[in-house]
């Protein structure tokens, strides 16, 4: 079989990669060994998304009283329902991927796909087969799976993964969930919410550690405020599963805690999948374990180019789809602008929700800007109020100078749709001046934005 172009995996990178390529003329092929989809959208973005729904109208159930309505009894959650509704949600996405493919003319090749030689690819198919595939240009989009620690071996059972963590026969009593990025602390929300006694361990010293400073405070404060216990600055330095439970070490600033625990959540990171792909056969060159690109992910070997977990940059669905537009894009002759890493969204789904863009007040400072910096927070926002989600804030940051947007942070309801906008402002390179006089509705929870950079002008109302 001979193609245009070959894509090895179908996550966000390569399956926006093949459709695209597709689009352009490109005669395209995938190769997956998995569901279609890639982990995204089998056992990451997707259905963590729709066990935190869950989580989230189990939450208002429990407050209903709030809102004026009466429940005729206890609001109960019925744990494997939860999880099996997020296989459902999971396996209709990977099913509409497929369904694009079919509308797309791009070919699946179900197996695991390997670098023989330049412009081949060796395919070894369930019944450990194997047939080469041809193709001018190659793809490598595999993306990453659960990082392992030597003190924290995996074992499926008393110590997880984020795949277990998603389908856990029942709800375990208790968690200690070691790492607060965006798993960690998805993960933590979600199971503290439905009733398990969670312990969340982050070795640095805030919980979502690439966030704004203030913004982890108020997290924290959130998952306090919800009886999660958090212990930063701290780590994991052994886990005893030989006993019904698992007895955590944890070494803090003031000594060794021992937690006793049901199960222990690894959320750690994330190790890049560049083993057994032929890199060394075709002297690929990688750095740090991660493949080694250009501004358009091409590899050192001329036809084999590399995107999404694997390479260097966020390891976030949104930046792999980009990467993989761009790339196709130069292989079909267009002249793509590379993409800018400085205005990657990134996005925490818990409750409150986390999203920011560009820099934190404290990177921008160190990088010699000197600023202004803008501040709304939601209790003062009547749609907030009216919503009973009067938690967080939006922060703005601009550069005193010119007034360009240097970075927006924010923390509350539905924050994740609403960064959208600073990206875009950001990439038309808008002004504070600018959002102030962008006449935003109301009542909303967009306002905050225009009521920040309002705050960084000296021009707020409504504080």
């Amino acid at each position: 079989m001979k193609y245009d172009l070959i894509v090895i995996g179908s996550g966000p990178g390569g399956y926006v990669a093949a459709i695209r390529a597709s689009q352009l003329g490109l005669k395209t092929a995938v190769i997956e060994r998995e569901s279609l989809g890639g982990i995204c959208l089998n056992w990451g973005c997707i259905p963590t998304k729709s066990l935190l729904k869950s989580a989230q109208v189990f939450e208002y159930l429990k407050h209903a009283e709030e809102y004026g309505i009466y429940i005729d009894g206890e609001a109960k959650a019925d744990f494997s329902k939860v999880v099996e509704r997020s296989r459902t949600i999971a396996d209709g996405m990977s099913k509409g991927i497929q369904f694009l493919f079919k509308k797309n003319k791009v070919d699946v090749i179900k197996g695991t796909g390997k670098l023989k030689s330049k412009g081949v690819v060796a395919v070894t198919g369930e019944d450990k087969k194997t047939s080469d595939v041809e193709a001018k240009h190659i793809i490598l989009a595999t993306g990453a799976r659960s990082r392992e620690l030597p003190n924290l071996k995996q074992d499926g059972k008393k110590i997880i993964g984020y795949r277990e963590a998603m389908t856990l026969e029942k709800l375990p009593g208790s968690m200690v969930v070691v790492g607060s990025g965006a798993i960690g602390s998805e993960f933590a929300n979600f199971y503290a919410t439905m009733g398990t006694k969670v312990t969340l361990v982050e070795f640095l010293d805030n919980v979502v550690p690439l966030e704004d400073e203030e913004v982890s405070s108020q997290l924290a404060r959130s998952f306090k405020k919800m009886g999660m216990k958090v212990m930063t600055s701290s780590s994991v330095e052994k886990v005893d599963t030989s006993g019904k439970k698992c007895k955590v070490v944890i070494k803090t600033k003031k000594g060794e805690e021992t937690v006793e625990t049901d199960v222990v959540l690894s959320a750690v990171g994330i190790s890049p999948n560049t083993e057994n792909l032929g890199l060394e056969e075709l002297k690929i060159s990688t750095e740090n374990g991660k493949i080694k690109v250009d501004e358009y992910y091409r590899t050192s070997a001329e036809g084999i180019y590399a995107i999404g977990d694997i390479v260097d940059g966020p390891a976030l669905a949104h930046a792999a789809s980009a990467e993989g537009i761009t790339c196709v894009e130069k292989i079909a002759g267009h002249h793509p602008q590379p993409v800018d890493y400085s205005n990657i969204p990134a996005c925490t789904y818990t409750n409150p929700e986390v999203a920011s863009v560009g820099m934190t007040e404290k990177a921008a400072q160190e990088a010699g800007y000197k600023v202004k910096t803008g501040k709304f927070p939601f209790t003062a926002s009547g749609k907030a109020s009216a919503a009973g989600a009067k938690e967080g804030f939006v922060k703005l940051i601009f550069d005193e100078k010119y007034g360009e947007l240097l970075g927006a942070h924010m923390i509350g309801a539905n924050v994740t749709e609403i960064i959208a906008e600073l990206v875009v402002a950001k990439k038309l390179e808008t002004t504070g001046e600018e959002i102030i006089k962008s006449v935003h509705p109301h009542p909303t929870m967009s306002e905050a934005v225009m009521e920040a950079a309002a705050a960084a002008y000296g021009e707020v109302i409504h504080i």
